[in-house]
């Protein structure tokens, strides 16, 4: 996509388009949610390594998609925490339960309840040639739909 056209989007329509993009040039699932994510969001590009084993379900094993998880990673670069900012470890354990978890597991709420699954093979059933355009069809639009998400949870 024509640069100057990414730029009058908005951020989750530009992580969107981003995606979609990525994902046609040959990066996994993951790897392309979690790089869109970072490029439209200003963030360095150091980190994209860790996303490359999540492709397929984790490894192509078909279990958590890699786009749900890419999705939980970009949002950890907005909303994560440093849990050594708080010293005490009662309260570090509070804030896990009272403020992360709750805004991490919306996210994956709301991606279960659009797809029904964030099972990669359930998810991708019927669809069983990896390499077919019309796997790579489907993908395409169940990682268009996590870069958004991440993209709108961060901005919450």
């Amino acid at each position: 996509m024509d640069t100057s056209k990414l730029e009058q989007l908005s951020p989750q329509e530009k992580t969107e388009a981003l995606a979609r993009g990525y994902y046609g040039e040959g990066l996994n699932c993951a790897e392309s949610v979690f790089l869109a994510f970072l490029d439209a969001h200003g963030l360095g590009r150091e980190a994209l390594g860790l996303a490359s084993g999540f492709g397929g379900g984790i490894g192509h094993t078909g279990h958590i998609c890699g786009a749900v998880t890419a999705a939980v990673m970009a949002l950890g670069t907005q909303k994560g925490r440093d849990p050594f900012a708080i010293e005490d470890p009662q309260e570090r354990g509070r804030q896990l339960r009272e403020e992360i978890y709750p805004r991490f597991a919306a996210l994956i709420g709301e991606a279960e309840e659009h797809f029904g699954t964030v099972t990669c093979a359930e998810l991708t059933a019927g669809f069983e040639d990896f390499g077919s355009i019309e796997r790579k069809r489907h993908c395409r639009e169940i990682i268009a739909y996590c870069a958004a998400l991440a993209a709108r949870h961060a901005a919450l």
